[in-house]
């Protein structure tokens, strides 16, 4: 029996930012987790990647049509405080990340970028930008997909979030809504992703 099998944070990178640190124990179910990637020259405190397969089934499970995949990253940052022009930063780096990884042919169904900021506190200025943030490109016209870039800023020490719509991973970043049970825990996306299958 490996380590990895006796304990199942064993392959999970540990953080000397123990909020981090925390919340890696709940990403680790879904997500590949890497410490301080640096991309496009910036560095990040916490890399995940995820990837989402649909299928769909006719008659038979063995009967399959219109199969396809989306891939998540996740991108966490702990900064000294925060401003409009930091969200405004990442979101150009989403256009810069999207030329850069998307192989935008037919098979590419979506891609999405979601950039976190852990910071001391929320500024109201913040929260709304946040908020109301929504992006999504399509990618000739639809015919090779889309990107989707979502935003969320946490200040774990003032128990504060915002997110951009449908910005469901910062649930786990609440650290102070403790779920009542270990399922609710380990199934932080079950809702959504119910019917998807589990990451390749």
């Amino acid at each position: 029996m490996t380590d990895s099998d006796e304990d199942p944070l064993a392959d999970v990178p540990d953080w000397d930012d123990e909020y981090v640190d925390r919340v890696s124990d709940r990403l680790f179910h879904n997500y590949d987790l890497e410490q301080d990637r640096r991309v496009q020259g910036q560095r990040f405190t916490l890399y995940g990647r995820l990837k989402i397969k649909r299928r769909k089934q006719f008659i038979h499970p063995a009967l399959t049509y219109g199969d396809h995949e989306t891939t998540e990253h996740l991108f966490v940052r702990r900064v000294d405080d925060v401003s409009v022009a930091d969200p405004e930063r990442l979101s150009e780096l989403s256009d810069a990340l999207a030329d850069e990884w998307i192989d935008a042919d037919e098979e590419h169904f979506g891609t999405e970028f979601v950039f976190g900021l852990v910071a001391p506190e929320v500024p109201a200025d913040i929260r709304e930008y946040v908020s109301d943030y929504e992006s999504r490109t399509l990618l000739k016209y639809g015919y090779h997909g889309h990107y989707t870039v979502r935003l969320f800023v946490v200040a774990p020490e003032q128990k504060a979030s915002v997110a951009s719509p449908d910005t469901d991973v910062v649930r786990a970043f609440r650290l102070w809504d403790e779920p009542e049970t270990e399922t609710e825990s380990a199934g932080v996306f079950a809702r959504l992703r119910a019917a998807l299958s589990r990451r390749s």
